[in-house]
């Protein structure tokens, strides 16, 4: 979420007594007394907003405001002062500026303007960069959504399968998309404009295995939950991948290497896919998605529906984190879709949790993204998080959360 707030005034009682009420919202506060001062933070890439005093010396708010628009006509600028002038106002308004406020304004006004001019900004960022990964030509940046260092190394994971050339095996909880990431490996691949064919392997025998396996010459055939094949099918498919031409990629809910143990799989089919396998963290892992996912989904659905896409407030984002999806990026769409066409309270987990087991769950979600920014070094995550040691770890087996999970 963008909140960093570019605060400029010469009167450092005035530039104290703001920051202060920033601080105190929780915005990221950075503090100039003049034009000069503050210049060199103004850029294209600055993610936040500028709240400027207009009666500064020598340069003045307003011409901090045709700067910041020179640089970015979409940076939000709010500009304060004290002189009680309409017309002055009228002309701010008129050359751009976010809003207009009057000193001395509440602390409660003054907030509410800033924190609508972040939202404000946080949308154009996220609407830049969607667009720039668009244009870049990386199907992996264009279609797996996610801010997360996990989410990059999914991408990363992916660009690798795609780049070896060789059978790959994709792998996650039911509902993290594992069809999509297959197609995304073949799309990122040189066979991008190759047949690509998507089908569940089970049931599947010789003579359509071998049907399937022609259809897809130069491309890629990716075969769904792959363990559920037959033991003749396994066979079979073996020998094809011994000719070569199609390239397999498999994909599977279920841990194969103990279908492998058990006999239940072909080793050979099972090592051969092994050397290439992509893994989707699930939801729970990576919670700082969700609004990023929740986004794309609300605003596909709407799309789709032909309908405007109802406004997402940071309460709905806040409920949205707190709960662990079990049904993974399936269930984030489905509730994305039921909140476009007005259908039940998305907010909600299942169940109509109440606050302890909300609250519990927050709680969880927290522990989980500190040990993930420490990379799963329990005395880094319980400093950051201000607890002591033993309590942090009480709270670790109590939700059944483990370090050594979200170790690089």
């Amino acid at each position: 979420m963008v909140s960093r707030v570019l605060l400029v005034d010469d009167d450092a009682s005035v530039r104290e007594a703001l920051g202060q009420s920033l601080e105190l919202a929780d915005f990221d506060t950075l503090t100039a007394g003049s034009f000069v001062e503050a210049k060199d933070r103004i850029r294209p890439d600055f993610d936040g907003v500028i709240v400027s005093d207009i009666r500064m010396p020598g340069r003045d708010g307003f011409h901090l405001l045709d700067y910041a628009h020179q640089q970015d006509p979409e940076l939000p600028v709010i500009l304060l002062t004290g002189e009680g002038d309409i017309p002055m106002a009228v002309r701010a308004m008129s050359q751009g500026a976010f809003d207009f406020l009057e000193k001395p304004c509440s602390p409660a006004d003054f907030t509410a303007v800033v924190r609508r001019a972040l939202k404000t900004r946080g949308l154009v960022l996220e609407n830049r960069r969607l667009k720039a990964q668009l244009e870049t030509g990386d199907p992996a940046a264009r279609l797996i959504f996610g801010i997360s260092p996990a989410a990059e190394r999914l991408r990363a994971r992916v660009r690798m399968a795609a780049r070896a050339g060789t059978e790959a095996l994709v792998t996650g909880a039911p509902g993290t998309g594992i069809s999509k990431v297959a197609e995304v490996i073949h799309l990122a691949s040189p066979r991008a404009k190759a047949p690509f064919q998507k089908r569940a392997a089970s049931g599947l025998d010789r003579a359509e295995l071998q049907a399937l396996w022609q259809s897809c010459s130069g491309g890629s055939l990716f075969l769904d939950g792959i363990g559920g094949l037959s033991q003749d099918t396994q066979l079979a498919l073996i020998d094809l991948m011994e000719q070569g031409d199609t390239v397999l990629i498999g994909g599977s809910t279920q841990d194969l290497s103990v279908a492998a143990e058990k006999g239940e799989m072909s080793s050979d089919l099972y090592y051969r896919l092994e050397v290439c396998q992509v893994r989707i963290p699930s939801l729970s892992e990576r919670p700082e998605d969700i609004p990023v996912l929740f986004r794309h989904y609300v605003a596909q659905a709407a799309e789709q529906a032909g309908l405007a896409p109802p406004e997402i407030t940071e309460d709905l984002i806040s409920s949205l984190m707190a709960q662990d999806w079990p049904g993974n990026a399936r269930s984030l769409m489905s509730t994305a879709m039921r909140f476009v066409l007005g259908l039940g309270d998305v907010a909600a987990p299942e169940g109509s949790l109440g606050l302890a087991e909300r609250m519990a769950q927050v709680e969880r979600s927290l522990l989980i993204e500190a040990l993930r920014k420490n990379e799963g070094q329990a005395r880094l995550a319980a400093e950051a998080l201000k607890l002591p040691r033993k309590t942090f770890y009480d709270k670790l087996a109590k939700y059944g959360v483990k370090p050594e999970t979200y170790r690089a």
